[in-house]
């Protein structure tokens, strides 16, 4: 065992982080390609723990309601601190709550339910559909932090569910506390934190079993340490775990039947419409060009036309209820924010050479043939289908893509 293989972790902060604190070194907000939710969006939370003085699950630092309402958001409504409330500096007295997850919010509110019940949650789905999103948002706004984390991969030892070792301390002083280094889900445990396991079907079966008894007898044991009380470490009040697994892994290590009743299950679906979709597309993928410091200039038919076409492959059948053969590959709502994030910066960095709907099909190509390069055939049986007849009906967007056919078959 070895002290590297764990995730480094903040510090506890005992509540929610004030915004108005500098950013962590090394490097800021602004120097970072990813901000955890618990650093984007520090003044939603310090205004929501705030706004809801309501009771709080042991060791919540939101209300289970304000909780719902920082994933799902205030549906564009401004909401206002109660009188007498005392904030912390730079928090607002007025805020509208950004909606951060697209999705039902009777799902979310389950979810919650499940975790104020400090009992497991498993969210499963296809990839690609926003579960560690999910995870992340819960985390962060049921205890500060979303960092307590574990990537399960066929290379995830249980040391990684449970502790290890600084061998330079545990040379000098022996098998000490202090020479302990605690895995994220031990630190989220004498916390009375949530910890995260991504991919729990990834881990090999013996991995899965030490979720087990870590779930039902809510304590670690380490023998190396005095005996008594001493050796054995025990959750504090508010320890729970969210864990994902895909639907497409299943087959890799199957979750034990013990294991699954430890959990609550959630499914998270792909988004059911298409506007909400278009929208989110729109929104992550201007997002992602803006942070490479240019102009996002991919138009709405364009996003329309590649979001059309992701839910038809993706579904098996398009709007109009004609047949369409679905590629073995995901075609999930990541995929199409990754493309039209390609799009834009194609736009921004290679202005005038060529039209921005010219380039959909290539890259459309490109994500079907990830995992067969059979795909692509079917993805041609889409154009001879749904995009000639729409080109048909006069549609003079997929009257173009119609026309791009031959880029399909190189």
């Amino acid at each position: 065992m070895t002290n590297d293989t764990h995730t480094t972790v903040p510090p506890a902060t005992g509540g929610v982080p004030d915004p108005t604190e500098p950013p962590l070194a090394p490097g800021g907000g602004e120097n970072r390609q990813v901000v955890p939710p618990e650093d984007r969006h520090a003044t939603e939370l310090a205004f929501l723990a705030a706004h809801d003085p309501g009771p709080r699950p042991p060791g919540w630092l939101l209300t289970p309601r304000a909780v719902v309402t920082f994933v799902m958001g205030s549906a564009d409504e401004a909401l206002g601190l109660p009188k007498g409330a005392r904030p912390g500096a730079g928090v607002p007295r007025r805020l509208v709550i950004e909606q951060k997850f697209v999705g039902e919010r009777a799902l979310v509110e389950r979810c919650v339910v499940t975790l104020a019940g400090e009992r497991g949650l498993l969210l499963v789905g296809e990839p690609g559909t926003a579960k560690s999103l999910l995870s992340e948002l819960l985390s962060a706004a049921v205890c500060g932090t979303s960092a307590l984390t574990v990537q399960g991969t066929a290379g995830t030892t249980e040391d990684q569910l449970k502790y290890g070792w600084n061998y330079a301390l545990l040379l000098a002083q022996g098998p000490t506390p202090q020479a302990l280094v605690p895995s994220p889900v031990l630190t989220a445990m004498t916390r009375g934190a949530v910890a995260r396991v991504e991919e729990v079907t990834r881990c090999l079966p013996e991995v899965q079993d030490a979720l087990v008894s870590l779930l039902s007898e809510r304590r670690i044991a380490v023998p190396e340490l005095a005996g008594g009380e001493g050796s054995a470490l025990h959750a504090a009040p508010g320890f729970t775990l969210i864990a994902t697994a895909n639907l497409r892994d299943r087959g890799v290590s199957e979750m034990s039947a013990a294991l699954k009743r430890r959990f609550n299950f959630e499914t998270v679906g792909p988004i059911g419409d298409l506007d909400a979709e278009t929208a989110l597309v729109r929104r992550q993928s201007r997002a992602a060009v803006e942070r490479a410091g240019t102009a996002y200039q991919v138009d709405d038919t364009v996003l329309e036309a590649l979001v059309t076409a992701f839910r038809d492959l993706r579904e098996g059948r398009s709007a109009e209820g004609w047949e369409v053969e679905r590629p073995s590959t995901v075609m999930s709502t990541a995929e199409a924010v990754s493309v039209a994030g390609s799009l834009g910066l194609a736009a921004s960095y290679f202005p005038g050479d060529r039209d921005v709907l010219s380039l959909l099909p290539g890259h459309l190509l490109g994500v079907v043939r990830k995992d067969d390069p059979a795909d692509a055939a079917r993805l041609l049986g889409y154009w001879d289908g749904p995009v000639r007849r729409r080109a048909e009906q006069g549609s003079a967007t997929w009257r173009a893509l119609w026309e791009l056919r031959a880029v399909l078959e190189g």
